[in-house]
């Protein structure tokens, strides 16, 4: 009987040399010292190159002298350190985009010449992306940034032009035609869903959940306004954003602000116009006085208002919310919301303290570990009913917009350039198509 085929051949050791070696096609390649990281990551790179190219003959892992891959990603990175910045002058979200899209080059190709990087060695660092688990939209996108490095590369004249010729011929990834994830199309919040959540969240985030609803500002454009950026004197009041997310194209963002968002804004304007409105260290404050005033010890009993404070915390609170920060904060009043069904629920325990009996609930580890493989899938599906971030504001503000003034007028209220982010943010009117079909038979 004939022995089965192998998905991949196995990981080897050479006895009499302490080498490892992989064979194929009936060719031994040698990977490095037996048992070592580089040696596990030549096995990969080359397995990964091997499958990409159907089980043909696999490229060799001897090294060319000249610019490797890793140079050149630290060249680029230098670059990027640089380039991408905030208004604050912090590094902005695209440089962590290109940090985690390069890790998987790294790990394969650290040490490969940069003219061996070819086609098969792009679709080898895709298929690892998907081993990650990875969706297959931001396999796409992290591929497009992989290439734009190597262009990056050709521009500064540190590798040849036909190189990154060559990466552009791996085609990205599609629908159904891959073994990547795919995940589901953003849908807008239910509107009961976010009125559930405002007593669970600070006054603060509470103004900017609304705030989006109503104008449909991305996460991080609500998270910066300040008062120099309002201008209060024309109606409605228009809020000009500096810093968004196509500034570095030359396009202007401005805002406006209707009665709703104008009662809003005012609850938070500060007398320094450079200072940001909704500001985490006021909630803190807020937070620490509401729990003053219901405090019931005695003033000379206890710990003395702020005795028990660090006086050089690791972290403290910012002048202003990052848009991560402002979605853990939804998320958490979600949660408290929107507590699980009780056989999905941490359990109460009794531990002891100081001698006493006291209950408190299961630690998310002692709870997560209880519950079966079944129990724990259902309770992430409840979580993703009964969860929203805050891009779907913008999504419910869009399909708000869409049905009742039309693409042309959502495109100018979002700030787009193009008929086509409208479709991505706001829901057809279907209610409407199914209306004409009827009509027209």
């Amino acid at each position: 009987m004939p022995r089965p085929r192998k998905d991949k051949p196995n990981y080897c050791r050479d006895k009499s040399t302490d080498r490892a070696y992989v064979t194929l096609n009936g060719k031994v390649k040698y990977l490095g010292r037996f048992g070592t990281r580089e040696s596990k990551d030549a096995y990969d790179r080359v397995i990964g190159e091997w499958i990409a190219a159907d089980r043909g003959a696999a490229v060799t892992v001897q090294e060319k002298p000249g610019l490797s891959v890793a140079r050149l990603l630290a060249k680029f990175w230098q670059h990027a350190k640089t380039f991408y910045r905030d208004g604050d002058g912090n590094l902005a979200g695209e440089a962590f985009n290109y940090r985690d899209a390069l890790k998987p080059v790294l790990r394969l190709y650290s040490r490969t010449h940069v003219v061996d990087f070819g086609p098969l060695a792009l679709r080898a660092v895709r298929n690892e992306m998907i081993r990650l688990g990875w969706s297959r939209n931001y396999i796409n996108r992290q591929v497009l940034r992989i290439k734009s490095v190597f262009r990056w590369g050709v521009g500064h004249e540190l590798i040849p032009a036909s190189v990154y010729e060559a990466l552009r011929a791996v085609e990205g990834l599609r629908a159904g035609r891959s073994d990547a994830r795919e995940t589901a199309k953003v849908k807008p919040v239910i509107g009961s869903h976010a009125e559930a959540i405002f007593s669970f969240l600070s006054p603060q985030v509470q103004a900017m959940v609304e705030l989006q609803a109503l104008t449909g500002m991305r996460p991080a454009e609500v998270c910066t306004m300040r008062g120099c950026d309002i201008d209060t004197i024309s109606k409605p009041w228009r809020y000009k954003i500096v810093a968004h997310k196509t500034a570095h194209h030359g396009h202007e963002r401005v805002v406006d602000l209707g009665p709703q968002a104008r009662a809003i804004v005012e609850k938070f304007l500060k007398l320094d116009p450079q200072a940001y409105l909704f500001q985490p260290a006021e909630a803190v404050e807020a937070r620490r006085q509401l729990r003053h005033e219901q405090r019931k010890t005695p003033l000379n009993q206890g710990n003395r208002p702020g005795s028990n404070r660090r006086g050089k915390p690791r972290r403290a609170p910012g002048q202003r919310y990052k848009v991560a920060a402002y979605r853990r904060a939804i998320q958490r009043a979600c949660t408290r919301a929107f507590p699980p069904p009780e056989h999905l629920a941490p359990a109460t325990v009794e531990v002891q303290r100081s001698g006493k009996t006291v209950k408190r609930l299961e630690k998310r580890r002692e709870w997560l570990g209880r519950l079966t493989p079944e129990q724990r899938a259902e309770l992430k599906a409840w979580w993703k009913a009964h969860r929203f971030h805050p891009h779907q504001l913008r999504h419910s503000a869009a399909t708000r917009w869409r049905a009742q003034y039309g693409a042309e007028a959502t495109l100018v209220m979002l700030g787009d350039r193009t008929t086509r982010m409208v479709d991505v943010y706001g829901e057809k009117n279907m209610a409407m198509a199914a209306k004409i079909a009827e009509k027209i038979g």
